[in-house]
């Protein structure tokens, strides 16, 4: 019996010794065609110990990489295609708060995570095999209630890359210190802000009180501090506008039905003396009716901003064109109502339009000074009496660097999304928003009045 056991513990070894020979051999023949498929047909054949020599290596590659990936400050996942974990670094196992009690056997992703934007991200990259990006909140579970209670939210990013066989690779990036410093830097804006709405308010006062009882060549130096002074009240109303949108996950909208058509021709009426000026004229097509749920005073402040940056950067006896179309629903998109507002301008440098929606962006020097000019020259004056008369919240900002940016803070409370290009026609800019639609608020055809 002993000998029998010895017999079958020798084959046993020998047929494991045999497979894992069998595997060796396996890859390097892999190596050998690959290598074969980079040398000249002219080329010396390579011995069997530089084929050794190079599956070495590449084992001392991968290893490098395995070491690097263990290292690094972002986390890494790594799934197969039945959404199980086929390893991470720690810095994932940080991150997500994942327990391996055997690091070596794979595990479903749902039962380690309980992240819903997670398992969207993996799905919406393994379907459209296209790298894609996600940011969220994720709140770590725990089972205890001491770890409950050490346990904080953390905002993530998530990186994921297309694998062969429908696998995924997820990097994942601590975005906690960045959001705290945003908040911090909103807060003090705020803080400002208010601080600095009350001596405008009285110099403002004071330079109206002024106005009228002067004589002529002293007039014209009082008008100035005005105009500089409404500016400044633009500028101040427009920061506290995107902190307050900022600083609310969820902000407060008051949606009523609004029709978006009738909406933009309504801002551009609004604009239509700015345009005059320049002879510019309004082009608008597409949708003659569609009814959308939104906030009426803040989306009519994106057409607004929308159509101004427009006008402004617009050479003259030029056409601004407005497109409003329909989206259908895709696999990762519900139906979206598409906005193209296009102009003839000189459009974005290609290198900021990343930017453009930033606080206080000026795409360049030029564009810069155009808008000054605008802004201190005879459009300032023809439009301060206007100014004076129309309501703080619904006043434009005036080349402050802020339009853009409360047009994406107002979209992106409504769902929506906005992007910024170079119009392959007009070269001029070319600025589309997608707002969330319902199939039930369109009615055509319907001719605006």
């Amino acid at each position: 019996m002993s000998s029998g056991f010895l017999l079958g513990l020798v084959i046993g070894v020998a047929v494991g010794l045999g497979l894992s020979r069998c595997r060796m051999l396996l890859g390097q023949r892999r190596l050998v065609k690959q290598t074969r498929s980079d040398r000249s047909p002219q080329a010396a054949p390579l011995t069997m110990l530089q084929y050794q020599k190079a599956y070495a290596e590449l084992e001392r590659e991968i290893d490098t990489w395995k070491h690097l990936i263990q290292l690094a400050p972002i986390g890494f996942l790594h799934i197969d295609e039945d959404n199980q974990l086929i390893g991470c670094n720690p810095q994932a196992c940080k991150l997500l708060n994942i327990q391996l009690s055997h690091p070596q056997r794979r595990r479903l992703l749902l039962e380690l995570v309980r992240s819903y934007e997670l398992d969207a991200l993996i799905e919406q990259t393994r379907q459209t095999q296209t790298h894609c990006q996600r940011e969220w909140i994720f709140y770590p579970s725990a089972t205890d209630l001491p770890s409950i209670s050490q346990q904080q939210p953390c905002h993530l990013r998530g990186y994921a890359s297309p694998l062969p066989e429908d696998r995924v690779a997820v990097f994942l990036e601590n975005r906690q210190e960045a959001v705290l410093l945003a908040q911090q830097r909103d807060r003090w804006i705020s803080d400002v802000a208010h601080e600095l709405k009350t001596p405008l308010t009285s110099i403002r006062l004071v330079a109206e009180t002024l106005q009228p009882r002067l004589p002529e060549p002293t007039r014209g130096w009082v008008d100035r501090l005005l105009q500089e002074t409404v500016r400044l009240s633009n500028l101040v109303q427009d920061l506290l506008d995107m902190n307050q949108l900022e600083m609310r996950s969820t902000p407060a909208l008051t949606l009523t039905t609004v029709d978006l058509p009738r909406m933009i021709h309504t801002a551009w009426l609004s604009l239509e003396p700015l345009a005059s000026k320049k002879h510019l004229h309004f082009d608008y097509s597409g949708l003659d009716r569609c009814l959308l749920q939104a906030d009426a005073p803040r989306l009519h402040r994106v057409f607004l901003n929308l159509l101004d940056n427009a006008i402004k950067y617009s050479p003259e006896h030029e056409a601004i064109q407005v497109q409003v179309s329909l989206q259908p629903s895709t696999s990762t998109t519900p139906p979206q109502v598409q906005v193209d507002v296009i102009d003839s301008g000189e459009g974005f440098p290609e290198m900021d339009l990343l930017h453009v929606f930033d606080r206080f962006y000026r795409a360049d020097p030029s564009r810069a000074r155009l808008s000054y000019e605008r802004e201190t020259g005879d459009y300032a004056k023809q439009t301060l009496t206007t100014q004076m008369d129309t309501p703080q919240s619904t006043l434009l900002s005036n080349g402050t660097g802020l339009g853009l940016a409360i047009v994406r803070q107002i979209v992106e409370a409504h769902h929506g999304t906005v992007k910024a290009a170079n119009h392959p026609k007009t070269g001029g800019g070319w600025l589309r928003v997608w707002l969330p639609f319902d199939h039930g608020a369109i009615d055509l055809p319907h001719h605006l009045s």
